[in-house]
Parts: structure tokens; C-alpha cells; sequence
């Protein structure tokens, strides 16, 4: 499939681009953007945080928390669906897709635990939390927490969630 193709040289560009993965996972000395290109699992991710323009803001100081859908999460869209998304006449939607997997600031875990919330994202509009029994977002669920970078901190998901 080309654009399988596409994407693995879009994450070995990145890859590329951002360095060799640390091999010390103890200390959280890579950005968001960094960390997850390493962890191997968000190549589609990091397409579309290339073609959307939002690689060097992921880099930047933050502190963000980001809701990170896998690989997996983005096979569920709907045929078609990131292709049509990576399109540059779709950036706008793109970005707006993005960012509202972000939040301003650094939420760990233990912050929520037991708690719902509405929290605003960075796109704009809010999303919904529930960390009564386990953690959802939206209609994602976490499938692993608390992943530290040196800039804020990455939820895995297991949906991509839409504003």
C-alpha cells in the first residue's frame, strides 16, 4: 500500500530529524514529540503532526498532556479517512483533530484518579474524562498512562477522538 509507504518514511524522517532514540528510558530528557517517535507505535501520529505543522509547538516548552492514539487507533478511522486528513487542502481540520488530543499543562494520572471532568483542549472545545473505573477520553481508552517527557506527559490511547 503506498501510503503505508509513505508513512514509515514520513516516522523514518522523523525519526531522522529527531534523533536516535536514548537508550536511558529512565530519564525524561525527550520532548513529547521525541518519545513518542521511540516508542515505535504513533508513525501515523507523527505524519500527521508533520503535516499539520504542530512538530516544533509538541517541542516546545509546555508543559502539555497529550492523548496519544497508536497506530491501531488511527486503522479504525473509517477507509480513507487519514489519507483525506494529511491532504494539505485538509490542514485546518487536520490541526483541529490534533490539538484536541492536547491539553495545556502536565495532568498525571494520580491528578484525575477517581474524577470526572470536562477539561478544555488546546483546539478549543472540551473533552470528557472519566477516571472512576479505569480512564476514558472521550470514547478512547487509556491503555497506558503517565509516559514522562521533558515537556509534559503522553496517555496512550486506543481511539482516535474527534471534536
Amino acid at each position: 500500500m503506498n501510503f503505508t509507504k509513505t508513512l514509515i518514511a514520513a516516522a523514518a524522517a522523523l525519526a531522522a530529524v529527531f534523533g536516535a532514540a536514548n537508550a536511558d528510558h529512565h530519564k525524561s530528557k525527550k520532548d513529547i514529540v521525541d518519545t513518542a517517535v521511540a516508542a515505535g507505535d504513533f508513525t501515523t501520529l507523527a505524519a500527521a503532526l508533520e503535516a499539520a505543522g504542530l512538530v516544533e509547538t509538541l517541542k516546545g516548552e509546555g508543559p502539555f498532556t497529550v492523548f496519544a492514539p497508536t497506530d491501531a487507533a488511527f486503522e479504525k478511522l473509517p477507509d480513507g479517512a487519514v489519507e483525506n486528513l494529511l491532504k494539505p487542502e485538509n490542514k485546518d481540520q487536520l490541526i483541529a483533530v490534533l490539538t484536541y488530543h492536547v491539553l495545556p499543562g502536565k495532568v498525571m494520572s494520580a491528578d484525575i484518579a477517581g474524577k470526572t471532568l470536562e477539561p478544555v483542549t488546546v483546539q478549543g472545545s472540551t473533552i470528557s474524562i472519566d477516571a472512576t473505573d479505569g480512564v476514558t477520553v472521550d470514547n478512547a481508552t487509556v491503555t497506558k498512562a503517565d509516559i514522562k517527557a521533558s515537556n509534559g506527559v503522553i496517555h496512550v490511547i486506543d481511539t482516535v477522538v474527534m471534536p
